[in-house]
């Protein structure tokens, strides 16, 4: 373990294969636990109770841990992931604001809720990594990830007509929500700091919340199955 921090430290390029393996593992164990236990999609099995329910995005009000916390490998890739996640999704909802149009007016409230608590899990999820001692890698930059919001698809956003963009946002921000309930569960499932894997199962409860906000907006096509 020295010896592969060593190399970590003298190579930033070593860290972060490292991570990205780690990520295809943190999904992968979700996907077996979730098979194990019988989930069947990502909001029907995380459904939270009706008090958390009607309030979808209520950000996770975690205090910055005053003391040293310790993240294993599986920690460190969940929070480096979810923190260009929720950036993208920050972008989106910018992006959508800025658009003229008054269609869904539901999805503009849903996507304001949801700034609201991924700005407080982004403080959460820094404040981790700094009580751990890991500096912030953006492992993914320039990658095609499930549920990640990409400068291609903002750029498609922009282009799209005024007419398309509610139904192109909220297709967006769906893939967004159910993939970062797939990542807690890994988390939880084979996570180590109990900061971290608390701070999860908060934010897994918040985004089965909004997706089912989300799905059940007027108008709002039925989900696909399985996701």
């Amino acid at each position: 373990m020295d010896e592969q921090i060593s190399a970590e430290r003298r190579d930033p390029r070593v860290r972060t294969r490292r991570l990205v393996g780690v990520v295809a593992t943190l999904v992968a164990t979700a996907l077996a636990v979730g098979l194990t236990q019988g989930w069947v999609d990502t909001d029907q099995a995380t459904t939270p109770p009706p008090a958390a329910a009607s309030s979808p995005a209520v950000a996770s009000a975690a205090a910055v841990p005053t003391a040293p916390v310790v993240l294993n490998g599986t920690d460190d890739a969940f929070i480096q992931l979810l923190i260009p996640m929720n950036e993208g999704a920050l972008a989106l909802i910018d992006q959508f604001d800025a658009r003229p149009t008054e269609a869904d007016p539901p999805l503009r409230a849903l996507l304001g809720a949801v700034r609201a608590a991924h700005q407080a899990e982004l403080r959460d999820l820094r404040g981790l990594l700094a009580a751990g001692n890991v500096p912030e890698l953006n492992i993914h930059e320039g990658h095609q990830m499930p549920g990640m919001v990409t400068d291609a698809s903002l750029a498609e956003l922009r282009a799209a007509p005024d007419g398309e963009v509610p139904s192109r946002a909220a297709a967006l921000i769906r893939a967004h929500l159910a993939q970062t309930v797939v990542l807690c569960r890994g988390e939880q499932a084979a996570g180590g700091s109990p900061e971290l894997k608390a701070l999860a199962g908060r934010i897994q409860q918040a985004r089965a919340a909004e997706l089912s906000t989300l799905d059940s907006r007027p108008g709002a096509p039925p989900a696909a199955p399985g996701g």
